[in-house]
């Protein structure tokens, strides 16, 4: 359980990433979002160089046994994944769309996890979805008030990487990377749409 928590509370973390950008954004200090873009793709680079040491070379560090599943031991953990899917919904949508995306990653899976009975199921139960779609909603609203139909969508789109397992040939596809793919991907369809 304390492993867990702290699963967790390394995942909120990412919301720091998001907070860098509005608090540089709000006091001028020159983190365009293309500097943004960048800074991303340094840590996605980073976290998969980790990811080839401790799988190829067997980087053995204490942290991989604390904050690591088991089911990971032998392929890329959820934090190379995590950092990949913020990376590419940073690379291919706008400010107002990405970063709420993000958000519903770092925050929102942690949160609805909490709520969770911890079985692997193919579909959440309706107590999980619905935490999910709630926190999403919450937290895509600031970003995109002018379009509530969008908020929708993000919360959807999340709620439904987090909710439903997706598996392609035997192998399951890890939250970490669809929860801000799939929010992002509903949010620029429905402002599309509008």
């Amino acid at each position: 359980m304390a492993d867990e928590l702290k699963r967790r509370l390394v995942h909120a973390s990412g919301s720091g990433l998001v907070a860098l950008y509005l608090l540089a954004n709000y006091l001028s200090v020159g983190l365009a979002w293309s500097r943004f873009q960048v800074l991303m793709v340094v840590l996605a680079v980073g976290a998969l160089a980790l990811e080839f040491v401790r799988l190829r070379i067997g980087l053995d560090w204490w942290i991989y046994e604390k904050l690591t599943r088991e089911y990971e031991q032998e392929k890329i953990a959820g934090y190379g994944l995590y950092m990949i899917s913020m990376t590419v919904v940073v690379l291919l949508f706008e400010p107002q769309i990405a970063l709420p995306a993000m958000l519903m990653l770092a925050l929102g899976d942690p949160i609805s996890g909490a709520v969770s009975d911890n079985t692997l199921k193919r579909v959440k139960g309706p107590k999980v979805l619905g935490t999910m779609f709630v926190v999403s909603a919450i937290l895509a609203s600031p970003f995109l008030y002018e379009h509530p139909l969008a908020v929708v969508g993000a919360a959807l789109g999340a709620t439904l990487a987090d909710g439903i397992k997706l598996s392609i040939r035997g192998y399951i596809v890890d939250d970490n990377l669809t929860i801000p793919i799939y929010a992002s991907v509903l949010a620029w369809v429905v402002l599309w749409l509008l």
